[in-house]
């Protein structure tokens, strides 16, 4: 029998099921035509969904011999690999790590490193150095040079105030380019043929500009081009919830074949001028980005206080019909321990792409436990944090009625929101709770970056996957 994903409307009580489905979203009122999400950037050069050919689903199997973390500190401590992208025949990971390991080799890198993009995966020579996480990283078209942001004010040893432009040949910082920013870089994104650079955080002046949280910079000089001002403001308060800043904390661009759009998620309550919270479409128009008119009633809900942001990543459908969130947040604020949950804590969840008010047509629930990262091809949505059941709208960190157990990492139908399931009716994917906070869609298969979390490493059922998962299309 095939298995449903519970569908709630929001504050409803009774749970059905809705397929997506492209014949559903009006071409005229749609977003336009996407491929899987390519994770947190994108650039003319780097593997974007667009070179996505496979319809998958990826095999739950990992290769073996990619590289992994090499836990340093204490016991307590834990390193993790924020986000990974392509360019060319090289893939480059991000986060905040000291070591990398590799076949028994060891290799002392400073939050930043590359390696070959097929077997064996071979880590490179390239040793750029920070002094403090690198979040996010996106590369020019022809892989020769990188952007990176995150918490740092040192690359190299030279002053780089959380942005920074290097060299991919010999590992060096461009100079010319504007690098002082006075808070946290989250996400930085190359679009429209690598003439705006978008970068997204917590900060309130950028290189000279005082245009805060989310800007525009020329990719040459690393001055505000202009392109964005969409007054981001306000945050998250309400009785007893944990303070959260200001900030654009992530981003995925739709291909360009139709149009080009951006997801965005953060922490704000206006933005262009719109009412929004959680997260925002924009389109990318010829001479400003302009917020659409998409969004959710879904988004203005209140999670547990401990975590008032929480839709962490988004992924496009590969026909641009649907958009997939991966969410935080426990339950629902005041929730009053009734069941099935309601709203989007704690799910994996799919909307129309229309460029309206819109409803979400499945919501998936762990059951209280995490999701942190989300992709898609055309025939998986890939979902990672901590979960350790899927379909489990009836419990709280416990098994409920239905539930399936599905740890790590979760595949489910486009259409329905169901768990994907080997033939043995088991969960078909399945990973360590290691926080998986990143997923990047190739023509290969998937990538995954996460964490070694209390020690995790494996992917799949195999151990020594530290940071680092790759499932391969098969065919």
């Amino acid at each position: 029998m095939r298995r449903l994903a519970h569908w709630l409307p929001l504050g409803g009580a009774c749970a059905v099921t809705l397929a997506v489905t492209a014949a559903g979203v009006s071409p005229a009122s749609a977003a336009p035509m996407a491929t899987a999400r390519a994770s947190s950037v994108a650039a003319a050069g780097q593997s974007t969904a667009a070179a996505v050919a496979q319809t998958g689903p990826v095999s739950p199997v990992p290769d073996t011999g990619t590289p992994a973390l090499v836990h340093t500190g204490s016991a307590a401590t834990f390193q993790n690999v924020g986000q990974i992208v392509q360019c060319g025949d090289t893939m480059y990971a991000v986060g905040d790590f000291a070591e990398i390991g590799q076949n028994g080799t060891t290799y002392t890198r400073d939050n930043i490193f590359s390696f070959s993009a097929t077997a064996p995966y071979t880590v490179t020579s390239w040793t750029p150095s920070t002094n403090g996480p690198v979040e996010s990283i996106a590369l020019t078209g022809d892989c020769n040079h990188a952007y990176i942001g995150g918490k740092f004010t040192e690359v190299d040893g030279s002053a780089a105030d959380h942005i920074a432009y290097i060299r991919t040949y010999n590992s060096t910082m461009v100079r010319g380019f504007a690098h002082n920013v006075n808070n946290a870089v989250n996400t930085v994104l190359l679009v429209d043929a690598g003439t705006h650079l978008l970068v997204g955080g917590t900060f309130t002046a950028i290189n000279g500009s005082k245009n805060g949280y989310y800007v525009s910079l020329n990719p040459a000089s690393g001055l505000d081009d202009g392109y964005l001002n969409l007054h981001i403001s306000g945050h998250y308060v309400y009785p007893g919830a944990a303070a959260v800043s200001t900030g654009v904390y992530n981003a995925e661009l739709s291909p360009t074949v139709y149009g080009a759009y951006v997801l965005a998620q953060g922490v704000f309550t206006s933005v262009g001028g719109f009412a929004r919270q959680q997260i925002f479409m924009m389109r990318l128009a010829a001479t400003r980005g302009q917020v659409t008119t998409w969004t959710s009633s879904g988004f203005n809900q209140f999670c547990t206080k401990k975590v008032p942001f929480y839709v962490h990543d988004a992924a496009w459908a590969p026909d641009g019909s649907a958009i997939y969130v991966a969410d935080t947040g426990f339950a629902p604020d005041n929730w009053n321990g009734t069941f099935p949950l309601t709203g989007l804590c704690d799910a994996a969840a799919a909307f129309p792409a229309n460029r309206a008010q819109v409803s979400p047509e499945w919501i998936n629930y762990t059951g209280c436990d995490s999701f942190y990262s989300v992709a898609a091809d055309g025939s998986a949505v890939y979902a990672a944090g901590h979960p350790r059941w899927s379909e489990n709208a009836n419990a709280c960190n416990a098994e409920g009625a239905g539930a399936i157990p599905d740890r790590g990492l979760q595949g489910l139908s486009p259409s329905t929101g169901a768990t994907m399931l080997n033939s043995g009716n088991t969960a078909l994917y399945t990973m360590a709770r290691a926080n998986a906070t990143d997923m990047l869609v190739t023509s290969a298969g998937l990538w995954i970056a996460s964490s070694n979390r209390y020690g995790s490493d494996s992917c799949g059922g195999v151990g020594g996957l530290a940071g680092i998962c790759f499932l391969p299309y098969s065919g």
